[in-house]
């Protein structure tokens, strides 16, 4: 009986994910769009544009797997489930982003922006690598930071700021030693 480890699924979740940087580079281009978008339109219908537009990152990125050849979904590895089950995760934050629209619209922008990247953190402990972990942190930090300098323009600042922290991330992904064991 051929008994799996760790390191095994690690090692299959990295040839089969092809690096993962499907998902955040739709990301990049949706919150890149969100920051070009809001320059065009009042906070309100910015907000709107923004909670319909983060809802296409996950098409988006099943699109740009299929031309990187990469396995976005997988039932047959349980880290790639555990990945799946953080989106899911991540996604049962609106409830809170929706009573927030309802009754504060002005911290959507905030409370997408923090909760869309919470997986990040999963992320870096199935590749055994830090770049989720430095992504996560430094989008959280920076968003906020975005929020008090810029109050008036803080959708567009915070898009900003994830799009950077999405580019330096992908760069960090795209030139990490990958190990099989």
């Amino acid at each position: 009986m051929n008994i799996l480890t760790l390191d095994d699924y690690r090692n299959e979740f990295e040839k089969s994910s092809n690096r993962s940087v499907s998902m955040p580079i739709a990301g990049t281009i949706v919150w890149g769009l969100v920051a070009l978008l809001s320059t065009q339109f009042n906070e309100n219908i910015s907000v709107y544009i923004l909670l319909f537009a983060t809802g296409g990152i996950f098409p988006i990125a099943l699109i740009i797997a299929k031309i990187r050849k990469e396995n976005l979904v997988s039932s047959s590895n349980p880290l790639a489930k555990l990945m799946g089950l953080c989106i899911l995760m991540v996604n049962l934050l609106w409830a809170v982003h929706i009573p927030l629209l309802l009754n504060a619209p002005e911290f959507v922008p905030l409370s997408l922006g923090i909760g869309l990247g919470l997986h990040w953190v999963v992320y870096s402990w199935i590749i055994n690598h830090p770049v989720g972990i430095i992504h996560a942190v430094l989008r959280s930090i920076l968003i906020v930071v975005a929020w008090y300098l810029f109050p008036n323009d803080g959708l567009l600042a915070i898009s900003c700021v994830i799009v950077l922290t999405y580019l330096i991330s992908i760069y960090q992904m795209l030139t990490r030693s990958v190990h099989s064991t």
